[in-house]
C-alpha cells in the first residue's frame, strides 16, 4: 500500500516480479503512508510502504501491541520546490520557505526577484508530500498563506507552470517537467544545494528522503521474496528508471561534457 509516485515504482516493480514470477500474486493498494502502517498492522496487508520513517507513535503502537517490524529502504527521492521557468529567484534558504508558506513573505522581491505576489500552490493536507513537507519544512508550524491547492505532482507542475508567481512542491521525477527547480540550504548562510540524482543519493539535498518496505518478520514468504527482488540489482534498476535514486546498491555519477547531460548508474 502506498501512494503518488511510490505507488508507480511499486506497481512497476510487481509487475516485473509477476513475470519472473508467473504464479506470484501481488496486489498494490493506493493509499498515505499512514494508511499502508495501519493495513499492515491489522495484518489486512503483507507488507507496506511508505515514503517516511515510522512515526513516534506508530513506533509505540508496534511496541505496545508486541509487534515486531522489519524495514527495508529501497529508494530515495527529493522533495523538490519549483518556481515558473521565468522566476529571476534560483535559490532559497529552508527558513525562507517557511517564511512564504507561513504567511510572513508575500512578494518575490524580498527575495531578489521582480515585484509580484507570490503564490504558494500545495498538495492534499493527507498526501505524503504535505506530511514530508510540514515536518522537513514547516517544523509543525502552520501553513497560514493563500495557497492554491493543487491534487498531485503532475498537478502543481502545471499549475505552477502557469502562475509566473507560483511556488510549489514536488517529487525529483517532475523537478523539470515545466517548472524551474530551487536551490535550497537548510539555513540562510549556508551553502546551497540543487536537486538532482547525486545530491539525492549523497542525502546532501535538504529534502531529501527515502522509501521503506516493512514486513512482518515470518509473514508472508511471497512478501519477503519481493523485498529482496526491490533490493536487488535488477529492482533497483527500476528506481533508477523511474527517476528515483537506488538505496541499496552503489551508484556511480557520470559527468559528461558540458554538452551532455549528467546521468548516473546503479
Amino acid at each position: 500500500m502506498t501512494a503518488g509516485a511510490a505507488a508507480r515504482l511499486v506497481r512497476l516493480e510487481a509487475d516485473t516480479f509477476r513475470v519472473l514470477y508467473p504464479r506470484a500474486e501481488i496486489i498494490v493498494r493506493p493509499g498515505t503512508s499512514r494508511e499502508a502502517v495501519r493495513a499492515l498492522y491489522a495484518a489486512e496487508a503483507d507488507a507496506a510502504v511508505i515514503t517516511r520513517d515510522l512515526l513516534p507513535d506508530e513506533r509505540r503502537a508496534a511496541v505496545q501491541g508486541g509487534l515486531e517490524l522489519e524495514g527495508y529502504r529501497f529508494a530515495r527521492e527529493g522533495l523538490v520546490m519549483v518556481v515558473h521557468p521565468e522566476q529571476e529567484v534560483e535559490k532559497l534558504s529552508m527558513d525562507e520557505v517557511r517564511a512564504i508558506y507561513r504567511g510572513d513573505v508575500s512578494d518575490w522581491s524580498a527575495f531578489g526577484g521582480a515585484g509580484a505576489r507570490i503564490v504558494p500552490v500545495v498538495q492534499p493536507p493527507e498526501a505524503d508530500a504535505t506530511d514530508f513537507f510540514a515536518d522537513a519544512v514547516m517544523a509543525g508550524e502552520p501553513m497560514k498563506a493563500p495557497a492554491v491547492t493543487a491534487q498531485d505532482d503532475s498537478m502543481v507542475a502545471r499549475t505552477v507552470a502557469s502562475h509566473p508567481g507560483a511556488i510549489g512542491y514536488v517529487s525529483l521525477p517532475w523537478a523539470r517537467r515545466g517548472v524551474k527547480p530551487l536551490g535550497l540550504a537548510r539555513l540562510k548562510g549556508l551553502d546551497y544545494t540543487f536537486p538532482d540524482a547525486r545530491t539525492v543519493y549523497r542525502e546532501s539535498y535538504p529534502l531529501t528522503r527515502s522509501y521503506s518496505l516493512y514486513l512482518r518478520p515470518g509473514g508472508a514468504r511471497l512478501a519477503e521474496g519481493f523485498v529482496t527482488f526491490v533490493t536487488s540489482r535488477e529492482g533497483q534498476k527500476l528506481v533508477l528508471g523511474s527517476g528515483l535514486v537506488p538505496a541499496t546498491v552503489p551508484v556511480r555519477f557520470v559527468t559528461r561534457s558540458p554538452m551532455r547531460a549528467t546521468h548516473s548508474q546503479p
